[in-house]
């Protein structure tokens, strides 16, 4: 088997990836309520 150099737990790294979303989820809102980026309209 390989030996694994990197000590980091994988937990650590899905914490990074969670709190990258949540940060890119909040700005996405924040640039939606004050209108610098606009939805698109209804497809129908």
């Amino acid at each position: 088997m390989v030996k694994a150099e990197n000590k980091q737990p994988m937990s650590q790294f899905l914490g990074r990836r969670v709190i990258f979303s949540a940060l890119v989820m909040v700005l996405l809102l924040l640039a939606l309520g004050l209108g610098w980026v606009t939805p698109n309209p209804r497809p129908y």
